[in-house]
């Protein structure tokens, strides 16, 4: 079985083609998307619209909560321009997606950590910003039976590719598909940056029902100038900056 990897998309269409192009290539059974999906100054709606069409088991990350919550008030930068960008037809397919998937019977899907959205599985956040975490610190975070009980776990949220074993539990982040870096003030103020503008995800594999998973970030090359562009276009100099290098 050959499942790829999705998250954090971020409307950033041109990203979300090109990596779609490298999987058909590649050949896999099944696409998770780990949500982040639309919310940024790129393409929301467009993105939506793709997404609904193809049809690939999706959950919803913070960002899907955050851009519906503009309902009632006013959000971030990013998640208030995915809201205006989009339609009400769009926000009842987000209100539909679950928090969590189990697309196989060892097989757990959620965007951060276990049981909050909010928080990274594979990073510790600190006074120096955000590192990667331990062994110990990630073994904490698998607090949910089904997060304990499978053999392969995929989350997103961080954007930051990492693999790491824990006891039986292959933990795998494939990074973004649509924003390669960025800060943020949630919890301590740190900076994720993979040091290049690709879109990213993860190929995993089990070459026999109930062995080991296997698994491996890819990186894509697509038209980030274009990305920058758009975003620059739409009054977000910070996005345009990380789009195009890769750095925040």
């Amino acid at each position: 079985m050959r499942i790829a990897l999705l998250s954090d998309i971020h409307g950033n269409l041109p990203a979300l083609e090109a990596v779609r192009a490298d999987m058909s290539a590649r050949g896999v059974d099944v696409v998770i998307n780990a949500g982040d999906l639309l919310s940024g100054p790129l393409w929301p709606a467009e993105t939506a619209d793709l997404l609904m069409t193809l049809g690939w088991p999706t959950i919803t990350g913070n960002h899907e909560r955050q851009l519906l919550a503009c309902a009632r008030r006013a959000g971030g930068a990013s998640d208030q321009f995915a809201w205006q960008a989009t339609t009400a037809r769009h926000h009842a397919w987000l209100r539909c997606l679950p928090a969590t998937l189990a697309p196989a019977p060892d097989v757990h899907v959620c965007h951060g950590a276990p049981g909050n959205d909010l928080e990274y599985l594979l990073e510790t956040l600190g006074p120096g910003g955000s590192r990667p975490a331990t062994v110990d610190e990630v073994r904490l975070r698998l607090r949910t039976p089904e997060a304990r009980a499978a053999r392969l776990l995929l989350c997103g949220h961080s954007h930051l590719p990492r693999v790491l074993a824990v006891d039986g539990t292959l933990c795998v982040n494939g990074g973004s598909v649509g924003l390669p870096a960025y800060d943020d003030d949630h919890g301590v103020f740190h900076v994720h940056e993979t040091g290049s503008p690709h879109a990213r995800y993860a190929l995993c594999s089990q070459d026999q029902p109930g062995g080991d998973w296997s698994a491996r970030v890819i990186a894509v090359e697509y038209d980030w100038a274009a990305s920058a562009a758009r975003a620059q276009a739409n009054r977000a100099p910070d996005w345009a900056r990380w789009l195009a290098t890769g750095r925040a």
